[in-house]
């Protein structure tokens, strides 16, 4: 996993939502609008009828200003407020455009669909993600060929070791938890770094240093040049 410029890949947090509401296709755009975006990181959560659908948080208030939760709201009905589905934002993402697909809750069945349709099986440019290690697991037991992330907040030994439990492809953790040493430890027992969520151009390079892959941007560190 590494960029043609041999850099770490560098990934919109939520796309670039200082241009548009933050996990919508309008949003998605505007990062891959800017020199340097390798791809975005997204949010999925499940609606009422059971879809894959974006959105970081169990309710609408902070970024749409209502009060009803993503899980009790049709897919039409969200499409309505801007919200899209997983294969709709996919599907409008260029092909050459990674994606960290975050899983917020257990909506993997429709999750995995709607990425085969838009990137195949195993999905092209493509990594599922969760801080739930259960939701992991039952993504390698429906599709144990595709890559996964363990989202964690330190990298010790712990969670080294349960990210190779899981038979995840790499870990993404807390951009300020990480140092050269812990990196250079999770790639040598096979795992890919990233980091979240860096917004100084600085702190990019730094990371750069450590021997990074990924690094999940926004703000200032989501400019040309970071």
């Amino acid at each position: 996993m590494a960029s043609a410029e041999d850099r770490p890949l560098l990934l919109a947090h939520r796309g670039d939502h200082r241009r548009a509401p933050e996990n919508t296709v309008a949003a998605l755009a505007a990062a891959l609008a800017i020199p340097g975006c390798d791809g975005v990181e997204l949010d999925v959560r499940a609606s009422a009828d059971g879809e894959a659908v974006l959105g970081h948080d169990a309710t609408l208030a902070r970024v749409f200003g209502r009060s009803e939760r993503v899980r009790d709201l049709s897919t039409s009905a969200l499409r309505a407020v801007g919200i899209p589905t997983l294969l709709e934002a996919l599907v409008a993402l260029p092909a050459r455009t990674f994606v960290d697909v975050e899983l917020k809750e257990d909506v993997v069945p429709t999750a995995l669909s709607a990425v085969a349709a838009a990137r195949g099986d195993p999905p092209a440019g493509i990594v599922l993600s969760s801080f739930d290690g259960g939701l992991l697991a039952r993504v390698g037991a429906e599709a144990s060929s595709w890559p996964r992330w363990l989202n964690a907040r330190v990298l010790d030994h712990d969670t080294v070791a349960r990210a190779r439990r899981l038979g995840c492809a790499g870990v993404s953790v807390d951009w300020r938890a990480l140092d050269a040493g812990s990196v250079a430890r999770a790639r040598a027992a096979g795992l890919s770094v990233a980091a979240w969520t860096v917004r100084r151009r600085a702190s990019v390079t730094r990371l750069a240093a450590f021997g990074v892959q990924a690094i999940c941007v926004e703000g200032e560190a989501l400019q040309p040049g970071a």
